[in-house]
């Protein structure tokens, strides 16, 4: 509501593209889920993949975990077994999408009561997670697009049900493995988003999702294929995917590619650094003022009217002063002269040296010329 609000406010329309993009910052992007990830796993290491299943989670790996959060989540016969395989290797599957192909589905018996690329556009979402420890129930909602689906059939025998939505249909299941490794469907990716999570304290609803996780988690793959490679709400390029991102995958040609990058980039810094024409050297700006004042100051001086030329030093050193530091100076007393100190950085003894004179000159008749020298000296140290 905050959100809505702050945009009403700046008279800015809300950005309603839905992305589920970790990149993204606008309301229906992941990028809050993502980020947030290493400070719920200190010790974990998380990457990124945009690559096919079959080529990725065939590493074998254990004690890992991989996210997917986007539309649609249909992985061919290839894929499926290689998320199976991952999964009863010991590793954890987390699954977030509105369609779920069917042969997942069929995989652990499940079926859900919306298909095909079409989701729920209402404008709101409510939905309840168990709490993995004292098996409390928490709601949650937002004024958002609810994205979201149900099961309407599972064998209870092997699905732990940790989430359903506002009907009370179980729209959250986890099945776990001998092994201790696990695949989690869930069928409400708005839930991830940012727009939901930044809502009131809809953040709990993060955490509780992602402590069905074990903690034991050391490598955290959020992937990113599933999201560029069905008919899913967002699949442009601006969201960051191209073949190059496809091409950077590959640890080797990932290696050649920056290698090349650098070659160029040294290549390119010595023949500009070669070729470069000298830089003429510009000579600062003289202060002209100051050069008109020396001149007077000489001509003063050479008459031996000491006052009359300490008067004509004070006034440019007040017109100095009302120009460069912004100050009044209809008063010299002692808060004048801490603001010149403070605004100028010098020191207030030295500024109250050049004060008391300007102050006690009224008062002479006549000024010496040591007196006169030292008000000089003085004031040009404030100038440098």
């Amino acid at each position: 509501m905050f959100l809505l609000l702050f945009l009403s406010a700046c008279g800015t329309a809300m950005n309603k593209r839905v992305t589920f993009w970790r990149n993204d910052k606008i309301p229906y992007g992941t990028y809050y889920a993502y980020n947030n990830l290493p400070y719920f796993f200190n010790d974990a290491e998380v990457s990124t993949s945009n690559i096919s299943p079959v080529y990725f989670y065939n590493l074998r790996d254990s004690a890992a975990a991989c996210i997917i959060i986007g539309n649609t989540v249909k992985p061919d016969e290839n894929e499926l077994n290689a998320l199976l395989t991952y999964a009863s290797a010991g590793n954890q599957v987390f699954i977030s999408a509105v369609n779920i192909g069917q042969n997942l589905l069929d995989s652990f018996k499940l079926k859900t009561s919306h298909t095909g690329n079409i989701y729920n556009e209402t404008d709101s979402l409510t939905i309840s997670i168990l709490h993995p420890e004292n098996d409390d129930v928490s709601s949650f909602t937002y004024p958002g697009f609810a994205m979201d689906n149900s099961f309407t059939a599972m064998d209870s025998s092997v699905t732990n049900i940790l989430g359903k939505d506002y009907e009370g249909n179980a729209n959250f299941v986890k099945f776990t493995y001998p092994s201790g490794g696990s695949v989690s469907i869930h069928l409400a990716p708005a839930a991830f988003t940012n727009f939901f999570l930044l809502h009131k304290n809809n953040k709990q609803y993060y955490d509780l999702a992602i402590s069905s996780l074990p903690r034991s988690v050391h490598k955290i793959n959020w992937d990113d294929y599933y999201r560029h490679h069905t008919n899913g709400v967002d699949n442009s390029e601006r969201s960051g995917f191209s073949k190059l991102a496809a091409f950077l995958n590959h640890p080797v040609l990932r290696w050649a590619f920056w290698l090349t990058i650098l070659l160029f980039a040294i290549v390119y810094l010595f023949e500009s650094k070669r070729k470069q024409r000298q830089v003429p050297i510009v000579k600062e700006l003289r202060n002209s003022s100051l050069d008109f004042v020396t001149t007077i100051g000489r001509l003063y001086y050479q008459r031996k009217d000491n006052k009359n030329l300490a008067a004509k030093m004070t006034a440019h050193f007040l017109g100095h002063v009302r120009a460069k530091y912004n100050l009044s100076t209809s008063r010299t007393d002692e808060a004048f002269e801490k603001k010149l100190s403070f605004k100028s950085g010098f020191a207030l003894t030295r500024v109250q040296e050049i004060t008391l004179f300007i102050r006690s000159m009224d008062n002479k008749s006549q000024i010496t010329d040591d007196e006169l020298l030292s008000f000089s000296k003085k004031t040009d140290e404030f100038y440098k």
